[in-house]
């Protein structure tokens, strides 16, 4: 088991998230818990030299999956399962709202155009660009299901169910991120959004269904 758990984080050694993506969610962190508490959990996670040191605003791959997960498992460690998930959900929200919303595929996304596209295809648009946005500048392969009342959000690599134990295996980041981006885009409506597969159920991938109509 032990041996099984160091491949597995050999593996997320080698691979990145830009810097920008990780900066956003440090600061969208920052955002839930403050500078203080950010401080702390970076300590907790044996990541000294990013307490007061974000990665820069910049498009290098130098931010590995493991830091995430680690990162991720301290997060849990501090604040417990429930606590964290909360704190996840939220990050992920802001992270979107600060900046995601600002890379490539998701840019020009609130013209008037889109305004006038019925609801679901304004959905469809933005999930397909979040999913393009990873796919294009990190090593998180990502796409979009369309079926019958739902779509389907697939992350075939996933960085957060490295050393979780037994804890709940939902990647919160990701479904807070999807959520927000869902909210922005049809001018502040919620769906439900669900993880479905998990590498941590034996699944090859990560995947989120996603309600076509809102829960509001």
């Amino acid at each position: 088991m032990a041996e099984e758990r160091t491949n597995t984080s050999d593996e997320l050694e080698r691979l990145f998230y830009p810097n920008k993506i990780a900066r956003l969610y440090l600061l969208s962190l920052e955002d839930v818990m403050g500078r203080t508490g950010v401080n702390a959990l970076l300590n907790m996670a044996g990541m000294k030299h990013l307490v007061n040191n974000y990665p820069p605003n910049d498009l290098k791959r130098e931010f590995s999956f493991f830091d995430l997960a680690t990162i991720s498992e301290a997060t849990e460690t501090m604040f417990g399962p429930r606590g964290a998930r909360g704190m996840e959900l939220r990050a992920g929200r802001y992270a979107f709202s600060l900046g995601l919303k600002e890379f490539g595929p998701l840019l020009g996304m609130a013209d008037l155009a889109l305004k006038l596209m019925p609801m679901t295809m304004k959905m469809k648009i933005v999930l397909n660009a979040v999913a393009q946005t990873f796919d294009r500048f990190s090593d998180q392969p990502s796409r979009v299901e369309d079926q019958k009342g739902r779509f389907l959000y697939y992350i075939d690599k996933s960085p957060v169910f490295w050393g979780r134990g037994n804890s709940t295996p939902i990647f919160y980041l990701a479904q807070g991120i999807i959520e927000e981006a869902l909210t922005w885009v049809t001018g502040g409506h919620n769906f439900k959004v669900e993880q479905v597969a998990s590498p941590r159920n034996g699944d090859p991938y990560c995947a989120f269904a996603i309600d076509k109509e809102p829960i509001d």
